[in-house]
């Protein structure tokens, strides 16, 4: 359960537009703190729900099965459960196997479960991850990056990235999800 003081609108005086969104994450991880916070600012929600996740994420150039890697293995690195346990249901939903899913959140090795693509993918998501305050992409990943993505491609999927890692970041300070006993962004 998460200790946000924002104010939450519950899912009965929820705008009629969100309640896809309420019980889309209550169903996934039990807590759709999220969505009652940032209900209080429909214009933002609209903006996170509508432009970002659904004109972006799951639009867009890159293919879905990427980005649900790259947001997968943000979740992982920055620790937050209530995201982990949503982003395993669309890595799985995006074709990924359970030994990719596995991999991703670094239960093993990852060179037998994924393939070239999926592990520059990952090798990208390090790089932008919270937890990684000296990432860079270096000469050596974009070439494995290019490999597989355009420029074009590449900029898409670091913005995707770029934007789940800030999303993320404020989740944590709003206390609006529950965090890994591992999480770095513990409150105090």
């Amino acid at each position: 359960m998460t200790a946000t003081t924002l104010e939450r609108i519950p899912r009965e005086e929820l705008p009629e537009q969100f309640a896809p969104a309420w019980d889309m994450l209550n169903k996934l991880t039990g807590e759709p703190a999220f969505v009652e916070a940032f209900a209080t600012a429909p214009h933002v929600l609209n903006f996170v729900m509508g432009d970002f996740y659904q004109r972006l994420f799951f639009e867009g150039q890159v293919d879905q099965r990427y980005k649900q890697i790259a947001r997968l293995r943000l979740s992982v690195l920055h620790g937050c459960r209530t995201c982990n346990k949503q982003n395993t249901v669309g890595a799985a939903e995006a074709g990924l196997s359970a030994d990719a899913i596995s991999a991703i959140m670094g239960e093993y090795d990852i060179s037998d479960a994924l393939t070239a693509a999926d592990k520059a993918v990952v090798a990208y998501a390090d790089k932008v991850a919270l937890t990684n305050p000296e990432g860079r992409l270096t000469a050596e990943l974009t070439d494995q990056l290019r490999e597989h993505f355009s420029s074009a491609e590449i900029c898409e999927l670091g913005t995707v990235m770029a934007v789940i890692a800030g999303m993320a970041k404020l989740s944590f300070v709003l206390d609006l999800v529950e965090k890994e006993a591992y999480c770095e962004f513990a409150t105090d």
